[in-house]
């Protein structure tokens, strides 16, 4: 599998330099990068760990004190990049877990801690686009796999503090279903 790597900026020109920076430092495909709630800059990027790790590393030096947040993740689950750009194809929805976090970083590891843990998929991994700057983690299965996701998730370390609510909702209503998409 795939290493994920990313940056947040609280700054968008800044995030735009060091994402420049990140592509230019190390062999890497770019999953997405770009502006987000409450002036930030995110830049996502996948490839092998050694070339992610030195992304990361040139994008974090060029963000300098701007630097929000930073991760890496060696073996990323593949749901999570399609999850970020809202393409994971969902069938029946049984029950639905919503995780909410105020990092953006905190989100994407918490999405691949959750359904690395159980047998979920993920629905989004929405990054802070209209939302104040916090990211919410949208998530489908059994009940009892939810839960034990959803456990998952909030037990990270790089959670704690990072994590705001979470809820499972059992046979949730098709109008709210259809909300998530």
């Amino acid at each position: 599998m795939n290493a994920l790597g990313m940056i947040e900026t609280n700054s968008i020109p800044v995030g735009i330099n060091a994402g420049d920076a990140m592509l230019k430092a190390a062999t890497v495909e770019l999953i997405t990068a770009q502006p987000v709630c409450a002036g930030k800059f995110i830049v996502l990027v996948t490839g092998e760990v050694a070339a992610v790790k030195e992304s990361v590393e040139a994008g974090c030096a060029v963000a300098g004190q701007r630097l929000v947040d930073s991760i890496v993740i060696s073996s990323v689950h593949e749901q999570v990049p399609k999850a970020i750009n809202a393409c994971n194809d969902i069938g029946q929805v049984t029950s639905v877990g919503v995780m909410e976090a105020f990092s953006l970083c905190a989100a994407v590891i918490v999405a691949d801690a959750a359904v690395k843990a159980a047998d979920v998929d993920l629905i989004d991994v929405r990054l802070g686009r209209g939302l104040g700057g916090k990211s919410f983690i949208t998530l489908t299965g059994e009940v009892a796999a939810v839960r034990a996701a959803v456990a998952a998730g909030e037990a990270l370390p790089e959670a704690k503090g990072m994590l705001s609510e979470s809820v499972v909702i059992p046979s949730p209503h098709p109008d709210i279903i259809n909300s998530l998409y």
